[in-house]
């Protein structure tokens, strides 16, 4: 599936079941198949972290097509202590650490799906 913010487009993975939302971008990077990872959440406030992830990522969340809320280039962490990452929304995006400033992408900014 390809996601447009703004003028940028991604491919995307969708990640739907509790294994794979748990599992996340833990030790994998991305690569030609996709440059970003869609969580579809319930509605509501969720929090993500970093553990076992090798790259650095950007986490967005997203409600009714909208960014609400980015946490920045959040560094991999290896312990048991990791920084989590809140937000509200039902979609969550991962991609690859400093995309949304280098892209321009900022909390307000819609979000459109081409299938």
């Amino acid at each position: 599936m390809i996601l447009s913010i703004n003028s940028q487009k991604f491919k995307v993975r969708i990640v739907s079941s509790y294994k794979d939302t748990k599992n996340g971008m833990m030790k994998k990077k991305f690569n030609d198949e996709f440059n970003g990872l869609l969580f579809l959440m319930g509605d509501g406030t969720h929090s993500f972290w970093m553990k076992n992830c090798i790259i650095p990522l950007d986490i967005i969340y997203i409600k009714d097509n909208k960014i609400t809320k980015i946490h920045n280039n959040c560094p991999p962490c290896d312990t048991e202590d990791c920084d989590h990452y809140p937000g509200t929304g039902n979609l969550v995006l991962e991609l690859k650490g400093g995309t949304c400033k280098d892209s321009d992408i900022s909390v307000g900014d819609s979000i459109k799906f081409e299938w």
